[in-house]
């Protein structure tokens, strides 16, 4: 298998096939959002139950790409990436058949199980062939990038939902999995050569978690870009019972302000990706996670004196998207690149976190919106805690990576 003579200029086709690979988990994430009200009339449920179809992905997501991270580091990633996509077809099959909420959630979960793998393969694939500072950057436009169409994603399921009903958007998501494949098969080139492959025994292989957690850099680093990432998905959970159940809207006006908040990580992205080099990972971090702050602060003022109308509430929404834009991916170079000889395994264990907690999110949103009806406070201190917490985590490895080598490679 080749690789690229000159790895430190990103080939137009390598970029294109990294950017579907790695669409395909945000994109069967998103779409849904605007039926989970659906599912509550189809299967006669609540909101709580029809919610775990998001935080049972979620949660899969996590899971999977613990085992997909070791897995490619011994048999590459370009074998991982193909099963994924089989998966994916697979899992989004069962949920257009689905009778029940049930058979829904059991086909999320084999989706997203599927789905994770392009996920951890994109960013593992990025720093197989750049060094860190370049990964960065790199990764910040695919991320971009690979969000431009994932946040038509509630858009389109709004679409859909309203012209064909909730089906529609798995038999969506089973015709993008079809094409990748074939693109894939045929286009998608192993970048971990043999001589770099960990030999340890399959069970070994998991090995690296431990070494991986003990490492105050990736600690402090994969728990900063958890949070933040706890803190977006949080709001996805909640979003839309706020929208739809507490303010009357419809589903189709819920994907277009989920644009609008996709929109601003892409613009965060792309500053990102444009002044990592000249600036540095450390600042654009703690640039981004102080705008992330101000989000749910702005947001908490509005609701307590003039209260939310959906405008306000998607907008100051947007402080976080942009501010996340800024530190999650950076944050998520300085995690990978903490150990070099286990590049695979921390991407799928960082990735894994950060789903992960993500999960967690969504779950306490539903649940206390379940509970606290007809407010949104709940979806907000969720949001303001975990974009707080992002702070703290990364203060951890502050006497750390002052001096850290990789820094600066």
């Amino acid at each position: 298998m080749t690789l690229s003579k000159h790895p430190e200029k990103p080939a137009g086709s390598f970029l294109f096939i990294l950017v579907l690979i790695s669409m395909g988990g945000a994109l069967a994430s998103n779409i849904i959002l605007p039926s989970l009200s659906s599912y509550q009339l189809a299967f006669e449920t609540d909101y709580a139950r029809a919610q775990l179809t998001l935080t049972v992905y979620l949660a899969a997501l996590a899971l999977g790409q613990l085992i997909y991270g070791p897995l490619s580091d011994r048999f590459g990633r370009r074998p991982l990436v193909l099963a994924g996509l089989v998966i994916l077809f697979l899992g989004s099959l069962i949920c257009f058949l689905a009778t029940s909420i049930e058979m829904i959630i059991f086909g999320r979960f084999i989706q997203a199980t599927g789905a994770c793998a392009g996920m951890v393969m994109g960013r593992a694939m990025v720093r197989d062939r750049y060094s860190q500072e370049r990964a960065a950057s790199l990764l910040a436009y695919l991320t971009m990038i690979v969000l431009v169409a994932p946040s038509l994603a509630p858009m389109l399921g709004g679409i859909l939902e309203d012209l064909a009903g909730w089906r529609a958007s798995f038999l969506f998501i089973q015709i993008f999995a079809a094409l990748v494949l074939c693109i894939s098969f045929f286009g998608a080139k192993e970048t971990l050569p043999v001589h770099k492959r960990q030999q340890a025994h399959f069970s070994k292989l998991f090995l690296s978690f431990p070494f991986l957690l003990k490492n105050r850099v990736f600690l402090a680093f994969s728990l900063q870009v958890s949070f933040n990432t706890a803190a977006y998905f949080s709001f996805l959970g909640g979003a839309s019972y706020v929208l739809i159940d507490l303010m009357g809207r419809t589903a189709t006006e819920l994907g277009f302000y989920f644009m609008m908040v996709i929109a601003f990580y892409c613009l965060g992205n792309f500053v990102a990706a444009r002044l990592t080099q000249k600036f540095g990972i450390s600042r654009l971090i703690k640039a981004g996670m102080l705008i992330a702050l101000s989000g749910p602060v702005v947001m908490l003022i509005t609701e307590l004196t003039i209260g939310l109308t959906p405008v306000l509430f998607f907008s100051q929404m947007c402080l976080v998207a942009i501010g996340n834009g800024l530190c999650i991916v950076p944050g998520v170079s300085r995690a990978i690149s903490a150990d070099p000889d286990r590049v695979g395994a921390a991407s799928g264990l960082v990735g894994s976190m950060q789903i992960g907690f993500g999960a967690i999110g969504t779950f306490v949103v539903g649940l206390l919106l379940s509970v606290f009806e007809t407010t949104a406070l709940p979806l907000i201190f969720v949001v303001l805690f975990c974009c707080g917490a992002a702070i703290v985590s990364s203060r951890m490895s502050a006497r750390h990576t002052v001096t850290n080598p990789l820094e600066n490679p």
